[in-house]
């Protein structure tokens, strides 16, 4: 790492990141490129579809990608579509990723194009949603797709373009997401030399961030299930109560981050999201139901908060004369994501650029995940965030929110990025 840090600082200094043709050119076709970015965004957020079920979408991003001129392959992540853009000058394979899924959220954004998708998901009917801001994500690779397929000329090295379906995560019992297709191969023939990838926030508009090293948090999913015995409301004392139980793991769970970690050297989140018990208000039921994430920047924090989880649930469930089960990483689980820091080092600029000096870096890492992260492991990769607030806007509905709203106008600096990334790493990669 300190040796790829001092190629790319004597880059730097010998060679220094300047706008050369795509830069210019793309300051010349952005209000173009930007009105198809529009388009597409408006189209994919009326039509989302929840993780390895984005069918539709899959069939209009390589309707989208043809049009283009491109061939499309959809043999990897199940509702996964992946092409290449060959430059006509020697230089790197970069990676650009978008990833597609939606979320089971019912829109309450007032607008022309918002969602009235419903589906069925764990027995529910619900509203679908691109909370996530996933739409944008689709719409700006589609716009640098669109620019770059045009301007091959300009264009040193390839480009491989990958939407990857279920970044929210696969259903029970599926595989999905990065990891699948990286299990299907998808690197295997031609392995990039670098991948970038890109998120919506609601932060100030057209606002560039990221950090070196560890940015965005591991998370897996666990779960408990209190089996204790069925009585009537009436006569407590004749069963064992699992909600009386589950409450009392909920609160003891609160101390492991509190109690149990080392503070100053530990960063973690313990959460519990769903409790399920119960169908009547005179009956105790016979069991309960806790589902929760836990994030972690350490695997070894990890692992203790997996031993802590275990200890607790059953040795309460077991003071109580009930039983609980646990199990961990429910739905797989991703690692911590990490940024490549003399990517980072290096290509600062070239961010801090397309924000027009709207850019900084992270101090501390984010507790958000993202399975970006598999394809870091694999390939030297930057993750960045993108603020979509409308202009002026400080603070507003974050992200999963039935009110995350991304002002269309801050994807153009969305675009500039994965093209000043493209250009400059590339610059770089000729020079060493």
């Amino acid at each position: 790492m300190k040796q790829l840090l001092l190629i790319f600082a004597f880059l730097l200094i010998s060679h220094p990141i300047s706008a050369d043709a795509l830069k210019t050119q793309l300051d010349l076709d952005l209000d173009g490129v930007m009105a198809k970015v529009t388009d597409w965004r408006h189209y994919f957020h009326e039509n989302p579809e929840l993780s390895n079920r984005e069918f539709k979408t899959q069939q209009s991003i390589v309707q989208a990608l043809n049009e283009m001129g491109l061939e499309t392959n959809t043999d990897y992540g199940i509702t996964g579509v992946t092409a290449f853009i060959r430059g006509q000058n020697p230089g790197p394979l970069i990676a650009l990723r978008a990833d597609i899924d939606a979320l089971p959220v019912t829109e309450k954004l007032n607008l022309p194009f918002s969602s009235k998708v419903k589906t069925t998901y764990q027995g529910n009917e619900v509203g679908v949603m691109h909370a996530c801001g996933h739409d944008a994500h689709i719409a700006v690779l589609l716009g640098v797709a669109s620019f770059l397929s045009k301007n091959t000329d300009k264009l040193n090295g390839d480009i491989l373009l990958i939407f990857q379906p279920a970044e929210e995560g696969a259903p029970e019992g599926e595989e999905g997401g990065a990891e699948l297709m990286l299990k299907q191969g998808l690197f295997d023939a031609e392995k990039p030399d670098a991948i970038f990838g890109m998120h919506v926030s609601n932060a100030p508009h057209g606002q560039i961030w990221t950090k070196p090293g560890p940015f965005m948090a591991s998370a897996e999913a666990y779960r408990i299930v209190i089996e204790g015995k069925q009585t009537h409301g009436s006569r407590p004392w004749n069963g064992v109560d699992p909600i009386v139980v589950a409450s009392d793991i909920v609160s003891s769970l609160q101390t492991i981050v509190s109690r149990r970690l080392n503070l100053l050297d530990s960063q973690a989140v313990v959460t519990v999201g769903i409790m399920k018990a119960g169908t009547r208000n005179n009956i105790i039921p016979a069991s309960a139901f806790l589902e929760g994430t836990i994030r972690t920047f350490e695997d070894s924090y990890a692992d203790q908060i997996r031993n802590e989880i275990k200890i607790i649930a059953e040795n309460i469930a077991e003071a109580h004369h009930a039983k609980a089960n646990v199990q961990f990483k429910v739905y797989g689980g991703y690692p911590v994501t990490v940024n490549d820091e003399g990517l980072v080092e290096t290509l600062s600029s070239s961010l801090s650029l397309a924000a027009n000096g709207n850019y900084y870096e992270a101090k501390v890492p984010r507790t958000g995940a993202e399975d970006f992260s598999f394809f870091a492991q694999q390939v030297p990769g930057l993750f960045f965030y993108l603020g979509v607030n409308p202009p002026g806007v400080e603070e507003s509905p974050t992200n999963h929110s039935p009110y995350f709203y991304v002002d269309d106008d801050a994807l153009g600096n969305g675009v500039k990025a994965f093209v000043n990334l493209v250009d400059d790493f590339s610059y770089i990669y000729n020079n060493q």
